[in-house]
C-alpha cells in the first residue's frame, strides 16, 4: 500500500517537474540495486520532491518533522513510508532507516540535516556514514545545482509556529550521481565516523559543482524581441 501512495506522488512530482523544471540528470556509474543510501546536497525545501526522479523504484526519505505537520501533505508523506526526522531524536529515525535497509529498500538523507546555505554547503551531519557501517549499504553521492536567482522565501505558520520555505518554482536543476561509495568499520568509532561522512560530504560537494557547471554551460535561450519580429515581417 505504501508503495501505491509513493508511486502515485512520484507520477505527480513528473508531471509538476515536466511543467516548471528543467531535470538534467548525469550518472557516473549505474546505480546499483538493491538497500542503497542517496545522498545529496539540499539546495532547496524542494528537493525531497524532485529527488525521487532518480529512481523508478520506490525510496524512503528522512524528512524534517516540520514537513509532517503541514496537512495533507503531512498525511501523504505517512502514507507513503517516509521518515520524520524530530530535533533531538535523531536516533528514532536512523534506527527507521536500518531497518529499511535492512529489509532491501532504498534510503535518501540528506547529509546536511537541513537546507544549504546560501553559498554553500553546511558540515555534515554524521547520520549518512552511521547508516553505511552499520548495514554496509553503499552510499551513492549526489550533487545538486539550480538557478538560485529562482528560489522564493516562504513565510508561513505550521501548528501555529513560523517556518520559512525555500521554494524553487521553476528553472533548471541539474543533478550529478556519483559511483557508489562502500565503507566497512566500526559505527561507534566517532573519530573514524567523522572520517567518513566528511568524505562522503567532500564527494557530494564536487558532484554539486559538476551540475554547476553543466548548468553554466547550458545554451541561453535569447530574449524575445517583437522589435526584431517586426522588423523580419517588414523584410
Amino acid at each position: 500500500m505504501r508503495d501505491t501512495f509513493y508511486r502515485s506522488g512520484r507520477r505527480l512530482v513528473g508531471a509538476l517537474a515536466a511543467a516548471n523544471y528543467k531535470l538534467d540528470i548525469d550518472r557516473h556509474a549505474i546505480v546499483p540495486s538493491g538497500a542503497k543510501i542517496i545522498a545529496p546536497n539540499h539546495p532547496t525545501t524542494t528537493d525531497p520532491f524532485l529527488i525521487t526522479r532518480l529512481l523508478d523504484e520506490p525510496m524512503t526519505i528522512l524528512i524534517h518533522d516540520t514537513v509532517f505537520r503541514v496537512p495533507v501533505l503531512g498525511q501523504y508523506l505517512s502514507a507513503a513510508g517516509h521518515i520524520r526526522v524530530v530535533p533531538g531524536n535523531g536516533i528514532a529515525a536512523l534506527s527507521a532507516a536500518m531497518r529499511k535497509l535492512e529489509q532491501g529498500r532504498t534510503v535518501t538523507i540528506f547529509p546536511e540535516g537541513g537546507i544549504s546555505p546560501a553559498n554553500g554547503l553546511k558540515e555534515p551531519r554524521t547520520g549518512v556514514a552511521r547508516l553505511a557501517l552499520a548495514t554496509g549499504a553503499p552510499v551513492i553521492p549526489v550533487g545538486i545545482h539550480l538557478d538560485r536567482s529562482r528560489i522564493r522565501m516562504i513565510e508561513t505558520t505550521v501548528d501555529g509556529e513560523p517556518e520559512l520555505i525555500r521554494w524553487y518554482r521553476r528553472g533548471p536543476y541539474y543533478i550529478t550521481v556519483g559511483k557508489p561509495m562502500v565503507f566497512h568499520g566500526d559505527a561507534e568509532d566517532r573519530a573514524f565516523v567523522n572520517r567518513v561522512a566528511t568524505q562522503i560530504m567532500q564527494n557530494i560537494t564536487m558532484l554539486a559543482w559538476e551540475s554547476e557547471q553543466r548548468l553554466a554551460r547550458r545554451p541561453q535561450r535569447k530574449p524575445y524581441s517583437f522589435a526584431r519580429r517586426l522588423q523580419f515581417q517588414r523584410s
